[in-house]
């Protein structure tokens, strides 16, 4: 029996994996303000429907205007407090998500966003997993 991580769909073949806190890779799209770092991608250790990374944000930065393509992006704020900002569809005035440690956000495909993180002195850290294998990352030129 085989122990690669990507040669199965149904899982049969294949082994977990452990990724290191310290190993991740900076080897992944990447967008202005911010650093995103692969842990579970297909390069990485072969999944094929799903991303996961961590990505910080630096203190009194905000990231370019970006949106993940088709992809589903769900974020897990592990510390900091980083701002979500989005253009509303049903009123059309910027939106602003203020975060804390613990806290959640969605974000649907093709929704232009930004990072923000407003402190003068702390990084904000945040988990993303991606319903899409490939780290999809288009910057646009604004919200």
């Amino acid at each position: 029996m085989s122990s690669d991580a990507g040669s199965s769909d149904s899982g049969e073949d294949a082994s977990l994996r452990l990724i290191q806190g310290d190993s991740l890779s900076s080897s992944t799209a990447q967008t202005g303000g911010m650093l995103r770092s692969a842990a579970i991608s297909g390069d990485l250790v072969g999944a094929s429907a799903l991303w996961m990374g961590r990505t910080v944000v630096l203190p009194g930065t905000s990231s370019g205007d970006h949106h993940h393509g088709h992809s589903e992006t769900g974020i897990f704020v592990v510390s900091g407090h980083p701002v979500f900002v989005f253009r509303d569809p049903a009123s059309g005035e910027l939106t602003r998500l203020e975060t804390s440690p613990g806290d959640y956000v969605w974000v649907p495909p093709h929704v232009p966003h930004r990072e923000e993180n407003p402190s003068p002195d702390t990084e904000a850290v945040v988990v993303i997993a991606r319903s899409t294998q490939e780290a999809i990352v288009v910057n646009v030129p604004s919200l």
